[in-house]
């Protein structure tokens, strides 16, 4: 989920500033933009976030699977298997889950910056093109959908699950698939809406009177 690329600079402070005009503030404002809003909304972040969400529930699948090996051991020998399932589970889980992490702290960061450089001016036939219509609702779309099967898999699977059919390693496997589908689905959601909400406050707010000059 993480980017090679780094994140731009947040603007300078206003005693700082060096934009010899307003053209000139307008210009790196559209290119800081549109480099945030790709980082921030775009479709290889979506593709990105259900890797590494992929890769978390491919993960809890090995440990599920060394659950009901543990489950169907009659002895230490036969829950051999299992420690090597658990092992390869942690060993794919334990990173997935510290890179969505830091993903999602890059998004904050990304966020904060969206707001800073949009709060600098505003400039209506740029600004356009960082709207993003039709990603916003692909991410609302497809975290929506993610995001309730997820639920469902939480709710229905342990509500639904008769003692002496389903074991106890069973349900615990196909919960935890729907929590990682669940908390994916609504990491998206977040993000679809705070980039609606930074478009409606910033892009179509009031103007910022600019200042592009250094002060003294």
């Amino acid at each position: 989920m993480p980017s090679r690329s780094p994140l731009p600079p947040p603007p300078p402070p206003v005693g700082i500033r060096t934009w010899p005009d307003r053209d000139a503030l307008l210009g790196d404002r559209a290119v800081v933009l549109g480099e945030l809003v790709r980082m921030f909304i775009g479709p290889g972040r979506l593709g990105a976030l259900w890797t590494w969400a992929g890769t978390a529930a491919l993960g809890w699948s090995l440990v599920g699977s060394a659950l009901l090996t543990f489950e169907d051991a009659s002895d230490a020998l036969g829950a051999v298997p299992g420690v090597i399932l658990l092992a390869a589970g942690a060993a794919v889980l334990v990173p997935a889950c510290v890179l969505l992490v830091v993903g999602v702290l890059r998004d904050l960061r990304a966020h904060r910056l969206l707001v800073a450089w949009g709060a600098l001016d505003r400039d209506p036939e740029r600004d356009g093109r960082l709207r993003r219509p039709r990603a916003s609702l692909a991410w609302l779309l497809l975290s929506s959908v993610l995001c309730a099967a997820g639920l469902f898999g939480c709710v229905a699977v342990p509500a639904t699950a008769r003692a002496g059919q389903e074991t106890y390693g069973l349900v615990t496997w196909l919960m935890g698939l729907g929590f990682l589908a669940w908390l994916t689905g609504l990491t998206g959601l977040v993000k679809a809406f705070a980039h609606r909400r930074w478009v409606l406050r910033v892009l179509a707010g009031a103007p910022a009177a600019p200042r592009v000059a250094a002060e003294g």
